[in-house]
């Protein structure tokens, strides 16, 4: 599948098929494109932890409060531990940490979309009973939760369609709220 076939077919899924579950292998795969997002000073703070085991699932579940999570088959869970990132950046290394988790996790996405499997980012839970689940140390920080498996075609009938925005309520040129493009001024000859 090419890149942009993958961004635009993307899509958050919340309702996988209980039968069928995904080659963990290809999971490995698709955490490996992580490693390709870009890290300031190169220092790679993520840490990924694949999840199958149902009874730590549910648990992962109930830690979000969404249910449909333990429909996966896996889950992986993004971790960072930003003391590198700390040392060398000080100030902007929270920022960094935030930056880079996203920008791998997006790499993630659009690789799972590619391997014909489907997930939604979840980051919305409760740190403490995650971190709790997966004996995660209190220091590390929870960036997301990805359920991975394959789209339940009974329950995935009536999901909305991904919204699109127009790239004309998003785009400026030169200063923020600046709709146009400077015009460039004619030459009469």
């Amino acid at each position: 599948m090419e890149l942009q076939k993958a961004i635009r077919a993307r899509k958050s899924v919340r309702h996988f098929d209980k039968t069928k579950k995904p080659d963990w292998r290809t999971i490995i795969e698709c955490i490996d494109s992580a490693r390709h997002a870009p890290m300031a000073g190169n220092i790679f703070p993520l840490r990924f932890i694949i999840v199958d085991d149902t009874k730590i699932i549910q648990k992962l579940a109930e830690a979000a409060q969404q249910p449909f999570i333990s429909e996966a088959k896996y889950v992986i869970v993004v971790v960072t531990d930003c003391k590198m990132v700390l040392n060398a950046y000080q100030e902007r290394a929270e920022k960094f940490c935030r930056q880079e988790a996203g920008a791998a996790i997006e790499n993630i996405l659009l690789s799972i979309e590619e391997a014909g499997l489907e997930t939604c980012w979840i980051g919305y839970f409760v740190d403490y009973l995650v971190k709790e689940a997966l004996g995660i140390p209190d220091e590390i920080d929870v960036e997301a939760m990805l359920p991975i498996g394959y789209e339940s075609k009974e329950l995935g009938k009536g999901r909305r369609l991904k919204r699109k925005i127009d790239l004309n309520q998003i785009l400026y040129f030169n200063k923020y709220k600046n709709k146009r493009m400077k015009k460039k001024p004619s030459i009469n000859v």
